[in-house]
């Protein structure tokens, strides 16, 4: 999803109509506005491609902060008797941290590969549903455009800008 120079977003820009050029710039200044890394690569993706990328990063910019990084708060161990347990027996809090912070990554992996990779309980009978997550309009209106691969993109979302490479230290 990378715009390597904004010569890139120049050329792409010139290549589309008037309405595709206002809908890429608008979309682009939303991802900007809402902290998004590579928004030009995002708002051509979404245009270009039809993904829904807004969608998606909506979808997961909220959960690194509060269901992976959340176990860093003030507190947050304490909440839990084990944890609370661990560090009154001497166990290193900075380490209890890091486990609760990597299990909540694993779970929060492994839920968004549940809704949005595979779309389907493999080991049900092929006549059962399967599932989709849909973007929707502001209105709640389905758009008809899924929003896929969520787990994809999970590790970029850290705000930390490791990409959560200290959660497996």
């Amino acid at each position: 999803m990378s715009m390597s120079s904004e010569s890139g977003w120049d050329r792409a820009l010139t290549a589309m109509d008037e309405q595709e050029r206002a809908a890429a710039i608008a979309l682009r200044d939303r991802f900007a506005e809402l902290g998004a890394d590579e928004p030009e690569s995002r708002a051509l993706s979404e245009i270009s491609e039809s993904i829904p990328q807004l969608a998606g990063f909506l979808a997961l910019r909220r959960i690194w902060p509060e269901m992976i990084d959340g176990w860093a708060a003030p507190g947050a161990l304490e909440s839990l008797p084990a944890a609370a347990r661990l560090l009154a027996a001497g166990a290193d809090r900075d380490d209890v941290i890091r486990l609760a912070r990597c299990t909540a990554y694993e779970a929060v992996f492994a839920m968004l590969y549940r809704l949005t990779g595979e779309g389907r309980d493999h080991e049900a009978s092929e006549d059962t549903p399967g599932w989709v997550l849909m973007e929707t309009t502001p209105r709640g209106d389905l758009t008809g455009r899924p929003v896929r691969g969520l787990y994809e993109d999970i590790l970029t979302m850290d705000p930390s800008g490791r990409d959560g490479q200290d959660l497996f230290k």
